[in-house]
């Protein structure tokens, strides 16, 4: 029996305001939202977003190298896509490993990825 890919879960300390986040850059539906959980459902496996009490961002760049989840989000047009994130509240850190993608942190702090589809 195939496994699939049922949801992704974000931790977090505001679920709500990256459940708003997400939706907005995702264009999806925000289906639940309360202060301990919420979600977003669209296109895909839906993202659930929890709160952690004392919950501390990963840094980006990691100076330790460790390697953590994060979203690669394809997009055709990345310079567009970069503004619209930002205007949404994320923010671009300075270091960019790449020239086909652009990290991003998202409102409370999650490394993201936007990526060239072609």
């Amino acid at each position: 029996m195939p496994t699939t890919l049922a949801m992704i879960n974000l931790d977090g300390p505001d679920p709500r305001a990256q459940a708003t986040f997400y939706g907005a850059l995702l264009d999806w539906q925000v289906v639940h939202a309360e202060d301990e959980y919420a979600m977003i459902s669209g296109e895909g496996a839906p993202i659930g977003f929890g709160r952690v009490p004392g919950w501390v961002a990963p840094p980006w760049p990691d100076p330790d190298g460790t390697k953590r989840y994060h979203l690669d989000l394809a997009v055709d047009d990345l310079d567009a896509a970069v503004d619209r994130a930002r205007e949404l509240g994320a923010t671009l850190p300075e270091h960019q490993p790449g020239d086909r993608w652009t990290v991003l942190l998202d409102p409370v702090g999650h490394p993201f990825c936007l990526c060239r589809t072609s």
